[in-house]
């Protein structure tokens, strides 16, 4: 029964948002569950950190009780994750968390987010102007290419406009758009510290509302029967734990981190791949679930890519590691040839096409060109720029042929059109007579010093997913939906982001979905 399996004070929990309530300031001594008790925040310092047999380590020193059956169970720990725990804790359940990375890296790609984007009727603090339901609905329809469950679609819009003030009253806190981050004042909004402040705020407050965290706790099996959940077992360390819950909501992510599995659909060239975020994000729950059953929605080969400096590292290199000045230059191969038009839209609908692009190139490895009057346009790496006097010089550094990169360069400067240059919009700087064609800002690279970063696909997540309908919860292989599980976040992102990407959009599929499936989920365990 919901509110039963625990005796934190859940009226006071809940007042003033539980967020900074006085009696929530201090961790609560211990917490009653019938005859088992949890210890948080390692109140008892006698029973130390190591797990026992029905416990798991909470990362706050401190021990969860997992011999009882929690109304909620949610494996997964970023944003879709914390935004289900804290709906199902505030709609009265008891609620466990499984995040299968340790503490310090929790929070799966999420910690390496900036912003996101939600609809909104007016200008506000820290955005610009309005965003409607309409012109959002319009954004992703082009970026989507119209691969997209358009009913859910317009429902995760309609339902983001709520999202801000909600992700507000759980601690988040929210700054203007900074210079030179993709022209997003209006549309986007960004966490004052980015994705780990962020993470932080949530974590705290799911904390102080009697949320119970277990880290290293990775779910390796799930007893499913005719769609109904029963139970997860757990895997730490070498030790196995069932778990029960009366609902289950996966918000564990995709695959992305799997290079196995994504071999299986790119074949080699995923050897080339760099993952931007978590390794923690392998795909376990995602295949439990699709083979007991689970309806599957996506193309296995769709993901969130973007173009990420080659010298980053092969996983969790963040954002941190992107590239955002493909449209100040030019793009070549390892050919010094061109490939595609580097000014084809505003960056934000076009930069998550990039990764998948140069993925399609041999060796999966390109070159973004451009010369001192860009350098300073744009968010750098972290990594500087590749600098030579000339052209040529510049191929030598990159291992390109130099006669090759010389003339690509000079049959682009030949093409430029003179036009009034505008990063901010749709300029009429463009090139003519020239395949493939560069629409948008394009200028001669003429003038030294000249500059280089070579790029690798920088997968952020996948798009094969789990199907689910606007309550967030799952449907099975014949269309019916599951009697008591839930998804939200990256693991079902598919429904909405059948390819393509429009930025922040992830992190409205997470909180619009993970608020819905957390409620959804408690009203499913009371009932």
């Amino acid at each position: 029964m919901i509110g039963k399996a625990t005796g934190l004070p859940l009226e006071a929990a809940l007042a003033n948002g539980g967020v900074a309530h006085p009696a929530l300031e201090k961790p609560s001594p211990l917490l009653q569950r019938g005859s088992a008790h949890v210890e948080m925040h390692g109140q008892r310092k006698g029973w130390g950190n190591a797990p026992r047999r029905g416990r798991l380590g909470s990362g706050g020193g401190g021990l969860v009780d997992l011999t009882c059956k929690f109304d909620v169970l949610v494996v997964g720990g970023g944003n879709a994750a914390l935004c289900a725990a804290i709906s199902a804790r505030r709609s009265g359940a008891s609620v466990l968390v499984l995040e299968a990375a340790p503490r310090f890296y929790r929070g799966g790609n999420t910690r390496h987010t900036r912003n996101m984007r939600c609809a909104h009727d007016s200008a506000t603090e820290t955005l610009t102007g309005p965003y409607t339901e309409e012109e959002f609905w319009d954004d992703l329809l082009r970026v989507t290419g119209g691969h997209t469950d358009e009913d859910l679609a317009r429902f995760m819009i309609r339902q983001s406009k709520e999202m801000l003030p909600w992700i507000a009253a759980q601690g988040v806190r929210f700054q203007p758009s900074l210079g030179g981050t993709l022209s997003l004042g209006r549309t986007n909004s960004f966490f004052l510290g980015g994705g780990r402040a962020m993470l932080n705020a949530l974590y705290l407050t799911a904390e102080r509302l009697g949320v119970e965290v277990a880290y290293d706790a990775e779910v390796v099996a799930l007893e499913i029967d005719a769609g109904m959940f029963l139970s997860a077992t757990v895997a730490r360390g070498e030790e196995h734990i069932v778990v029960r819950a009366a609902t289950l909501v996966a918000a564990a992510g995709g695959f992305e981190a799997n290079i196995e599995w994504l071999k299986i659909y790119w074949g080699e060239a995923a050897d080339n791949f760099l993952i931007r975020g978590t390794p923690y994000n392998r795909g376990g729950l995602l295949k439990t679930l699709l083979d007991h059953g689970v309806g599957q929605v996506g193309d296995p080969t769709q993901c969130h890519a973007v173009a990420i400096d080659a010298r980053a590292p092969r996983f969790d290199g963040g954002i941190i590691t992107r590239l955002d000045c493909v449209v100040f230059g030019i793009v070549v191969n390892k050919h010094a040839q061109r490939f595609y038009d580097e000014g084809e839209d505003v960056w934000p609908k076009r930069y998550a096409i990039w990764g998948r692009l140069v993925a399609a190139q041999p060796d999966q490895i390109a070159y973004i060109i451009f010369d001192a009057i860009s350098l300073g346009l744009f968010m750098p790496s972290l990594y500087p720029p590749i600098e030579a006097s000339s052209i040529g010089g510049l191929a030598q550094k990159l291992g390109l042929d130099s006669d090759a990169l010389e003339q690509t360069v000079r049959a682009f400067n030949a093409a430029v059109r003179p036009g009034t240059f505008d990063h901010t919009t749709l300029d009429d700087c463009r090139t003519e007579g020239l395949r493939p064609p560069k629409s948008h800002w394009a200028r001669p690279i003429q003038t030294a010093p000249f500059y280089a970063y070579p790029v690798r696909p920088g997968i952020t997540f996948t798009y094969l997913g789990t199907r689910v309908n606007k309550q967030a919860r799952l449907l099975m292989a014949d269309g019916k939906p599951s009697s008591n599980m839930f998804a939200a976040g990256e693991i079902m992102a598919g429904n909405v982001l059948g390819r393509g990407y429009a930025a922040g959009i992830g992190m409205t599929i997470g909180s619009v979905f993970g608020r819905i499936a957390g409620g959804e989920a408690a009203a499913n365990a009371r009932n």
